[in-house]
């Protein structure tokens, strides 16, 4: 549905990792550093996170639900034993440390004082724990009023419970919302199932559309949000 169809929403709701804060970079240098640690350095970063992604996603829908801390650690451990790498215990302790001081995108911190001059209110929706996120909370200059994760739902994305729970919280109907993220698995799966508004941060990540889904509009970064908003009249 063309955005400018729809009134404008009571609340923006962002994907933290990937759309405001630099994952693919931060999970790259600390898989490096594990890597080179393990005196493999010769393996590509890149196949090392294909093998923990896929882990770490089919953990995150297996019951009972688990912290992200958990989760990271066991989808580590079976990544590094599928490429036949030794796993110590520290190694997940060496990823989740990271995420916490991962910085935003140059383009964040100006899109979202734009945002808030014009009275939006933000949130955060991520699949995380509070502990963890909080770091880079801290980074977004006080501009995110609600910050909503995996550990309070007790549910992942694209689990529509993690939204449902999010839109309880916030006080509205997922027609109220524009959701912002950078993650078509995980994020457009549920603007699909559950029917709310989204605009795709595409940053040339490779990440590719879903086949069934087209989001309602796609920006190249968030320097973007300003005009697309201003012709909405938002």
């Amino acid at each position: 549905m063309p955005l400018d169809s729809t009134p404008r929403p009571t609340w923006l709701t962002f994907d933290c990792y990937g759309t405001l804060i630099q994952w693919d970079e931060g999970l790259r240098a600390a898989v490096q550093e594990l890597l080179s640690r393990k005196g493999a350095a010769e393996l590509p970063p890149a196949r090392l996170i294909e093998v923990y992604d896929r882990h770490e996603h089919a953990l995150e829908q297996q019951p009972p639900h688990r912290s992200f801390r958990e989760v990271a650690g066991e989808g580590l451990r079976r990544a590094l034993q599928e490429l036949d790498l030794p796993a110590e215990p520290d190694d997940a302790a060496l990823l989740t440390g990271r995420i916490g001081a991962m910085p935003p995108f140059v383009d964040v911190l100006p899109a979202l004082r734009w945002l808030k001059a014009r009275g939006h209110r933000i949130a955060i929706v991520s699949n995380t724990d509070d502990d963890i996120i909080a770091g880079n909370v801290a980074q977004l200059g006080g501009l995110v009023d609600r910050v909503i994760t995996a550990q309070q739902a007790g549910a992942y994305k694209p689990d529509r419970r993690l939204f449902d729970h999010a839109h309880a919280q916030l006080g509205v109907t997922p027609a109220q919302v524009v959701h912002i993220c950078a993650s078509p698995h995980l994020d457009h799966a549920a603007a699909r199932d559950i029917g709310f508004r989204c605009i795709w941060v595409d940053r040339g990540s490779g990440r590719r559309l879903l086949p069934d889904y087209q989001p309602d509009a796609i920006v190249a970064d968030l320097s973007q949000l300003p005009p697309l908003f201003s012709a909405l009249g938002w």
